[in-house]
């Protein structure tokens, strides 16, 4: 079945959610993202599968920091929503990104998108 075909079936195409931490460098949370979606194709292969083949959508999502990051973590879990989470080696093994299906969506409303600026209050 082509992705046209899948989406004319479906109301809003499957997303995948990444959520990154705005207190490590550019460079560095995009690194982070990247191993958290990789986290989550190898820990749910078919879901993963099925995402890539029907809508491949990402978002991008941003955290102010590893607390921040953890309390997201520990929301998502608590309402029984599988998770991947990356915890990096280089860091002591610091939270520093979380990729979750499209079933994470209505947790991650309110979350900012990923790499833009910071709005100024002035």
């Amino acid at each position: 079945m082509t992705r046209e075909a899948v989406r004319s079936n479906r109301t809003r195409p499957n997303k995948l959610y990444v959520i990154g931490r705005r207190d490590l460098p550019p460079g560095l949370r995009a690194a982070q993202m990247v191993h958290a979606v990789t986290a989550h194709i190898f820990s749910n292969p078919k879901a993963a599968g099925e995402w890539f083949a029907t809508s491949n959508n990402l978002v991008l999502l941003e955290v102010a920091d590893e607390a921040a990051l953890e309390a997201v973590l520990g929301k998502l879990a608590g309402a029984g929503i599988g998770v991947s989470p990356f915890r990096e080696p280089d860091l002591d093994d610091a939270l520093t990104a979380v990729a979750v299906g499209d079933e994470g969506r209505r947790l991650l409303s309110s979350l900012p998108l990923a790499f833009r600026p910071a709005v100024s209050s002035e």
